[in-house]
Formats: C-alpha cells, sequence, structure tokens
C-alpha cells in the first residue's frame, strides 16, 4: 500500500513508520505543522510541534530512507481544535483537544489529504489495533498495551476512517519496548520525553490561556443553597469534579472538602459541593460517530469518559440524535463536553459527545 505516515518527531510515530516500511509499504513521511509561530524548542515534556519536532522528525526519515514533508495544516487546527477548546470553555463545557484533533486534523484534514493525493492509509504512533472483523471489515481495538491504550481518543473516527488507519504500534507490549527499538534502529528520538498537556499550552496553564483569550468574566461561587461563598474571575477556570483552586472564603460546616458540581456560564455562577453529589448514573449524549454498526434498541456495552479512565458497564440505547447511558456503575466527575467511548470487549464500537448527566440513585 502506498502509506503516509504522520510524524510528530517522537519515538512512537517513528517507530511506526520504521514498522511500516519493514511491512513493504511505500510510505511517505509527513510532519503536520501546526503552531503557527514555532519559534522556541520544547523545554522538557511539555508541548509538541515545534521546531525541534519537525527537525527530529525529519532526521527519523532521513534514517529510514523515506520521503518527508512538512504540511501547514495549523489554520484548520487554530479553527478546529483551538478555537472549539475556547469556545467550549466558554460555554461551561469540558472538551478534549487531542480527540478533536484526531477527529478533524489526523484523520479528517490528513486522511482527505492523503486520499486525494492517493494514498491508501495514514499510519500514526498512536497504541490502538485496527483487526479483520469475519466480513472483512475494519475494526478498531484497544492496544495490547493496556497502560498505553489510547483508543478512547481515537473512538471519534468513522468506520471509513478506521478503514483508512494503520497503527503498527498497537501490539507493542509496552512502550519501553518500543523505546528498545528505536534504540536499536538507530532512531535519534528513542529516549525523547514524551509530551504532555495540552500542546497548543506548552506551560501547562489552561485559565492563564483562557483568560488571555475570553478575558476576565467575574462571578459568584455557590454552595447548594444558593449562598455566596466566594468570586471568580472566569466560569471557564473550573470544569465539573474541580477540588483545588476554588476560591473559597470559608470551609464546609462538616470541614469536608467541596468540589465544583455545576458551572453556569450565562449567570457566571459555579457551584460547590460534597463529593458523593459528583455520581452519576445517567449520561445523555449528541454528536455519535460509530465505526461498528450504529446499535439497535438497549446494548450491553461497556463505557468510558476519560483518556485514562476505568471503563464501567452501561446500557446504551440510541433514540434519534441522542445517546442515552445507564451506568451499572456510577461515575464521579463527568463534565459536559467530554467524550464517551463505547466498547465490546476491547473492540470501539464509537463515541458521543456528552450532553448532560442525572445523579445517580442512592
Amino acid at each position: 500500500m502506498r502509506v503516509l505516515a504522520a510524524m510528530s518527531g517522537g519515538v512512537d510515530s517513528a517507530v511506526a513508520a520504521a514498522r511500516a516500511v519493514d511491512a513493504g509499504h511505500d510510505v511517505v513521511g509527513v510532519h503536520m505543522a501546526l503552531n503557527r509561530a514555532p519559534g522556541t524548542l520544547r523545554t522538557g515534556s511539555r508541548g509538541c510541534c515545534t521546531i525541534e519536532d519537525a527537525l527530529d522528525a525529519r532526521r527519523a526519515a532521513d534514517l529510514l530512507g523515506i520521503p518527508f514533508y512538512v504540511w501547514d495544516l495549523s489554520e484548520s487546527f487554530v479553527q478546529e481544535v483551538v478555537e472549539d477548546f475556547v469556545a467550549e470553555y466558554a460555554a461551561g463545557r469540558t472538551p478534549n483537544p487531542c480527540v478533536r484533533c484526531n477527529e478533524r486534523i489526523k484523520f479528517a484534514a490528513l486522511l482527505d489529504k492523503g486520499v486525494a493525493l492517493g494514498f491508501d492509509a495514514v499510519c500514526t504512533g498512536h497504541y490502538a489495533r485496527v483487526l479483520r472483523g469475519a466480513d472483512g471489515s475494519a475494526q478498531l481495538h484497544r492496544a495490547a498495551d493496556a497502560a498505553k491504550d489510547q483508543s478512547y481518543v481515537l473512538a471519534v473516527l468513522d468506520a471509513d476512517q478506521v478503514a483508512h488507519a494503520m497503527f503498527p504500534l498497537g501490539d507493542a507490549p509496552t512502550k519501553e519496548q518500543v523505546r528498545a527499538e528505536a534504540e536499536r534502529r538507530g532512531l535519534p528520538v528513542a529516549r525523547k520525553p514524551d509530551s504532555h498537556d495540552i500542546c497548543f499550552i506548552p506551560d501547562g496553564d489552561t485559565r492563564g490561556f483562557l483568560a488571555d483569550k475570553l478575558g476576565e468574566e467575574p462571578g459568584e461561587v455557590l454552595d447548594e443553597d444558593g449562598a455566596v461563598l466566594g468570586t471568580h474571575t472566569g466560569t471557564y477556570g473550573f470544569t465539573v469534579g474541580q477540588r483545588k483552586g476554588l476560591g473559597l472564603r470559608r470551609p464546609a460546616p462538616d470541614g469536608r472538602p467541596r468540589y465544583v458540581l455545576s458551572i453556569e456560564p450565562v449567570r457566571r455562577t459555579v457551584t460547590v459541593g460534597p463529593a458523593e453529589r459528583l455520581a452519576v448514573g445517567e449520561l445523555h449524549a449528541l454528536e455519535a460517530v460509530w465505526s461498528a454498526p450504529e446499535p439497535v434498541g438497549p446494548v450491553e456495552v461497556h463505557v468510558q469518559v476519560r483518556a485514562h479512565g476505568e471503563a464501567v458497564p452501561a446500557v446504551a440505547e440510541v433514540t434519534g440524535e441522542q445517546v442515552r447511558v445507564v451506568l451499572r456503575t456510577p461515575l464521579t466527575g463527568v463534565a459536559p463536553g467530554q467524550t464517551v467511548a463505547f466498547y465490546a470487549g476491547t473492540r470501539v464500537l464509537g463515541s458521543a459527545t456528552i450532553s448532560g448527566t442525572s445523579p445517580a440513585r442512592s
């Protein structure tokens, strides 16, 4: 196959590209330039998409003997990921920018362009697997290494995108073995630190980033009875389940910690309360995307609402444009805007965006 290898400049994408070459594919490396002003080098393991990353990707491609290009997708990235991130927080929701990037950049903009140029598949360094079903269809599954599994952030892919995806690291036993393989191959990124945090907020200060974009929008922090406990400079600085940085004037009467229970951006209020009020028994979700056939009627599934969160049993039912999810095991701190991924065993069925929750029954 003609394969377009997305090379971020990290060890995972470099080894993935190397394995695609070993498999006999005609591989071309491409680095996505997502930062409009990548004038500084990465510091430690924060951020990505810097000049250093582009150079590391080029060196890896040169060592593998494959053509290499840099594609400027910064305009699409700003519109589809950064501006979406800001708008979601402004609306009181909690988005996952990595999910959006996979959905709209790596497997929409990049894949669409690759297919238009005659490529058969896009190869990335994600830890997930594409397996073939009995009918020959492509199925997205969890990675062999549960600790590194990234199927959650890929759950937004539809069936056609999964069919054109290649994840050579999906069967890798551990990340350390991937690094050891990179060293054997002589790849200079073998011991390069993994990137963390949100790539377009390399200093990790999400609240400061949002404040710069949205400005100050002062409001009140309330308890469940509506009593004012403190003030804030913007509801975008909070997410459901948050405990620290609440700016409360006094502790709870019983001395127990308080957590963010809800956010009302129009009223500019943040409501806090005890931990047990965070328990959620039902999810309501919209914008479903299915890589497997859409479920008909109530179906038993496992659901996951965070990239490294626990998958819990649930019953999901599609009704029109909404998916109702009744949790057999309650979850805590679930916020509107998060992605809920649906699994049957190791297989990813699809995903949807959480629009609301209902409390767990006591």
